[in-house]
């Protein structure tokens, strides 16, 4: 991916442009599109662009470039929107569907979806290859997995869990040495690099495009013992300390600065969305831990990469890729809506089938409306207590009660069961299935 460059503007370039009164652009434009672009009447576009520059606002961040100079950020209006949204959305009490609101084992079970989903997703970001109900078959029976890409998506799940349950809300550096080694367990060519950060006398890793041209030369290793600690500093700065940083400014913000060091053999960009998740899950933004961003990622790589890019051709003005994020968490929200007003509709179906007098919960609700869809999938006492968060007694009463109702059939298999739906379910469902 190439990315141009912005020209070294003169100052009497600069001010020739601004002595013109360049209107702002819409947007946020990079150089890298602004130089496609038609320049107002009488302006050289070198002009233009250092007008533009000059009416940006940006802070300093504690974050230092390669080049030594300061990294930046800037909260232009499209920012403030976007942060506007998330505040709204995101935090607080959010009115989100009964499904999730009125039951904890629901609300558990769509959590534990979203960390599936950004488990599955986050590694496909980075290069595994199983498809996503394969890997989810993996998470929700337990099995031990079968190739490399496997271990990576369980290793993500993994992580996501542990910042979640064990990290707290203060960063350290072992916290991210941790993450990254549950992250890179057993999926590297040197075992001995997992939970450690690069060493002077390794070969520094690097980013590179598909043509092999590096894109992006992270600070040499002897820089990264300092520079994670500063990371870790800079996330447990107080709300009210001297220096305010919009939350999830600061959560983004963690995310590229982790990935601007690159400072392990493998993982970094698995490691840089696990913080960012835990940074905004522990300063109340609990709607994200819902949200597959790298669902979203995934969807246009080139773009993420762009992000960065924009960023260090443009003297570490990371608003580049915080507004990239940013516009991710939008759309990842209106998805999650929709996502919940379809399965809501299909739990409301499952409901309306079901005839006789027994109370179904919302476990075993989720799992016929699953059966419909999925009729060709298995159960198990273990799978359903990994999904739901439940004791093996309480999974094994869910299913043996569906089963004695004629809505599953259960068979031996192994030492366990299996239990699958019947071809009839529907008609079942829509019958008297009494208890036998």
């Amino acid at each position: 991916m190439h990315v141009e460059t912005p020209p070294d503007v003169g100052l009497r370039q600069m001010l020739a442009g601004l002595a013109r009164g360049v209107r702002p652009v819409p947007g946020y434009p990079h150089w890298d599109k602004l130089r496609h672009l038609e320049p107002p009447a009488g302006v050289e576009r070198e002009a233009w662009w250092a007008a533009i520059k000059v009416q940006r606002s940006t802070s300093p961040l504690p974050l230092v470039a390669t080049d030594g100079r300061p990294c930046r950020y800037g909260t232009p209006d499209d920012v403030l929107r976007l942060l506007h949204f998330v505040d709204q959305q995101c935090a607080g009490q959010v009115a989100m569907d009964e499904v999730v609101t009125d039951d904890a084992q629901a609300r558990q079970h769509y959590l534990v979806s979203g960390l599936m989903e950004e488990a599955i997703r986050s590694s496909q970001l980075e290069g595994a290859s199983t498809t996503r109900q394969v890997a989810k078959d993996l998470l929700r029976s337990g099995r031990e997995p079968v190739d490399r890409s496997e271990q990576m998506i369980l290793n993500n799940y993994r992580a996501l869990t542990f910042m979640r349950e064990q990290a707290g809300d203060r960063l350290a550096p072992q916290t991210v040495l941790e993450l990254q080694r549950i992250l890179t367990d057993g999926t590297l060519d040197e075992p001995d690099a997992a939970g450690r950060l690069q060493r002077p006398d390794e070969v520094r890793v690097a980013v590179y495009d598909g043509r092999d041209r590096i894109l992006h030369a992270p600070p040499p290793a002897e820089e990264l013992p300092a520079r994670l600690q500063a990371l870790c500093d800079f996330a447990n700065e107080p709300i009210d300390g001297e220096r305010f940083i919009h939350p999830v400014v600061r959560g983004v913000l963690l995310h590229f600065w982790l990935a601007y060091d690159h400072p392990f053999v493998d993982g970094n960009g698995r490691t840089a969305r696990a913080l960012f998740y835990w940074y905004l899950r522990t300063r109340g933004y609990w709607l994200v831990e819902y949200l597959s961003i790298s669902r979203i990622l995934r969807e246009a790589p080139a773009q993420y990469t762009r992000a960065f890019l924009h960023t260090e051709t443009d003297d570490g003005d990371t608003t580049y890729f915080l507004l990239h994020q940013l516009e991710a968490i939008e759309r990842a929200v209106h998805e999650l809506y929709a996502y919940l007003r379809r399965k809501m509709r299909e739990v409301r179906a499952v409901e309306s089938l079901i005839a006789d007098d027994a109370r179904f919960n919302h476990r075993q609700l989720a799992l016929l409306s699953d059966a419909l869809r999925h009729p060709e999938r298995a159960y198990t006492f273990a799978g359903h207590a990994r999904e739901h968060r439940v004791t093996h007694e309480t999974a094994r009463t869910d299913l043996s009660q569906l089963a004695r109702r004629g809505l599953l059939v259960q068979a031996r298999h192994g030492r366990g069961y299996r239990f699958t739906a019947p071809p009839e379910l529907e008609r079942r469902l829509r019958g008297p299935a009494r208890v036998a």
